[in-house]
């Protein structure tokens, strides 16, 4: 009996949505932690920022790593995502909920339309027409005053969910279900045939139409999900901040996240999260720490461009690639059939 239920409890433990919930249940250990001073309350923002730009990597991950299209415009969807929950739930007065939908709708249908785009340019230029798009939107966070208040910044309040006036630990917790939902939401998507077809059209379009896939279809849900998932993580960091300014929107944003994903590993869910924690809270909570390394500003940033050229010479499939290959290297083989055969012959000279 016993034997059965650790059977059973194995096969649990390797089901991904299981793995997801795990992770989730820890996470939301951490406010908890913060509440009896356990941990900081600076290192609990810090990580609930790493847990933000988590879903707007994977997000760009789908786009990236499972649709071969590549953008440089993510910071500024978030930023509109932002500037949208701040105006729809502090001046408008519509409430949490009304104002997270709106983040997610409008910077949805913009990536619908910036798919538009993507028939008809590619690789290199479709980057820069996405970074045209981000510009354009950092410009007008900047000019449109009535709605972001220009570079003197919007200013916000915690929400209030289900009639909880909320904290910044609350939303910690918000952010940690958020993140559990849009991983199980990836995973379900790149396990189904929507995740065949974005595969098979990063490979080959031309293949990818002649077995039946529709790239028009698949280029727009791409970007539409990427968009969305940027609109999320802009309006959870206006939630949790309570503030946005145009200066946070900008190109070093966007490669940021670039660079999350690559160091995570492209088509990783679990990687693309280790990446948002090494490229963001390492220089934040070790690097700064250090005797030498943190008393030198800047130094520590410098890190993730190190990491990155590290990553692309020696481990091109980042994070998850090292963790597969020190896997790989732990787990017993089996004697090679050549090896037996040899041990025989030897035994019966």
């Amino acid at each position: 009996m016993t034997s059965t239920w650790s059977a059973a409890a194995r096969r649990a433990l390797k089901n991904s949505h299981v793995q997801f919930l795990i992770l989730g249940a820890a996470l939301l250990l951490l406010p908890v932690l913060s509440a009896n001073g356990i941990i900081k309350t600076s290192t609990l923002s810090t990580l609930g920022f790493v847990l933000i730009y988590a879903i707007v990597a994977m997000g760009l991950n789908l786009l990236l790593g499972y649709s071969g299209l590549i953008s440089l415009g993510t910071a500024g969807f978030m930023g509109l995502g932002a500037y949208i929950a701040a105006y729809v739930q502090d001046n408008l007065r519509l409430g949490f909920w009304v104002a997270l939908l709106a983040a997610l709708v409008i910077p949805t249908i913009i990536g619908i339309l910036v798919g538009v785009v993507s028939l008809r340019v590619r690789s290199i230029y479709l980057a820069i027409a996405t970074l045209c798009i981000s510009e354009i939107l950092l410009k007008t966070f900047e000019q449109a005053e009535w709605f972001t208040r220009g570079t003197a910044g919007k200013q916000s309040t915690f929400p209030v969910i289900f009639g909880i006036h909320t904290d910044r630990r609350f939303m910690f917790s918000v952010i940690v279900i958020a993140l559990v939902l849009i991983m199980m939401l990836t995973h379900n998507i790149v396990h189904g045939h929507l995740g065949r077809a974005l595969h098979a059209m990063r490979s080959s379009e031309v293949a990818a139409q002649a077995m039946g896939v529709n790239v028009l279809k698949y280029k727009l849900f791409a970007f539409a999900m990427a968009t969305l998932y940027a609109g999320l993580g802009g309006a959870l960091y206006l939630f949790f901040l309570r503030s946005s300014y145009p200066s946070s929107w900008n190109l070093f944003l966007s490669l940021n996240v670039i660079a999350m994903v690559v160091v995570g590993g492209l088509r990783s869910i679990f990687g693309t999260l280790a990446g948002a924690f090494v490229i963001f809270a390492v220089p934040e909570l070790v690097l700064k720490e250090l005797p030498v390394v943190g008393d030198i500003p800047g130094l520590p940033y410098i890190f993730s461009g190190i990491l990155i050229v590290v990553v692309i010479m020696f481990f091109p499939q980042g994070l998850k690639g090292l963790a597969d290959r020190v896997r790989h290297a732990l787990t017993p083989r089996p004697p090679s059939v050549t090896k037996d055969a040899a041990v025989v012959q030897e035994a019966t000279r």
